[in-house]
């Protein structure tokens, strides 16, 4: 296959670094969020040489602007230069544990080569919150459900999910196979741990509203928990960084 000309091999993007690791003697491999492409594998040459311009700019969770060059199994970065970080907010142990969560949280779900600029925002956004909050584990469970809202993931918190009836002044109960919330005609005899009251449902609903359409930033202990199951049940596993949020909280 001939190889593409050398103006389509090369681009420029806004990245947010996810994390990082040493590739030889010298070189590191970062995982980057990029504005325009999506989560991509890039490495940085030298970077780790004493000398190396790039390895202060590259630092986890910071904002920078990249150019990165197409190899034929990894880019290369070529160039770095920051664009905005919070490492001052961030250099705490219960802030940089909870922006590694989102960090890990993303990289997870997110495939390779899929421009996502919602997520891309979303991101940002809460490593901003992050830096600047007095607690910021509190933030997790908004970040999660708005990151399953933009990933077509987040069950409706309006209906039922088996009957699609409304929850009116009733709770409701969390079907995690069925992938939604249940009315208490369907789900009430159950009567587990999964039950949410009519203040939770409320506080779900608005946990995962847009900003200015009457959102909550803060989740009920029932509704943080109930979202933290649904990222897992989608995952397949936990967050390893979710650990040390709750261990610094």
């Amino acid at each position: 296959m001939p190889s593409p000309p050398l103006n389509e091999r090369s681009s420029t993007t806004d990245a947010i670094v996810l994390r990082a690791r040493p590739l030889g003697e010298a070189d590191r491999v970062y995982v980057l969020l990029t504005r325009s492409r999506g989560k991509v594998d890039a490495v940085a040459k030298g970077v780790r040489r004493p000398r190396s311009s790039m390895g202060g700019r590259l630092e986890p969770l910071a904002e920078v602007h990249v150019a990165l060059h197409r190899g034929r199994s990894l880019d290369v970065i070529t160039e770095v230069r920051t664009v905005l970080s919070h490492w001052t907010g961030l250099a705490r142990p219960d802030a940089l544990a909870t922006a590694s969560l989102f960090a890990e949280t993303i990289d997870l779900f997110c495939e390779p080569e899929l421009p996502l600029p919602e997520i891309y925002a979303l991101l940002a956004g809460a490593i901003a919150a992050v830096a600047a909050s007095d607690a910021p584990a509190a933030l997790v469970p908004r970040f999660q459900l708005r990151l399953l809202h933009a990933l077509g993931l987040a069950p409706a918190g309006d209906a039922c999910v088996r009957c699609g009836e409304g929850f009116y002044q009733h709770g409701a109960w969390l079907d995690l196979e069925a992938g939604g919330l249940g009315c208490e005609r369907c789900y009430g005899a159950r009567g587990d741990a999964h039950a949410l009251d009519a203040e939770d449902v409320g506080n779900f609903r608005a946990l995962g509203a847009e900003r200015g359409a009457g959102a909550a930033l803060r989740a009920t202990p029932q509704v943080a928990r109930a979202v933290d199951d649904i990222v897992t049940w989608h995952l397949g596993k936990r967050p390893k960084a979710r650990a040390l949020v709750y261990e610094f909280s």
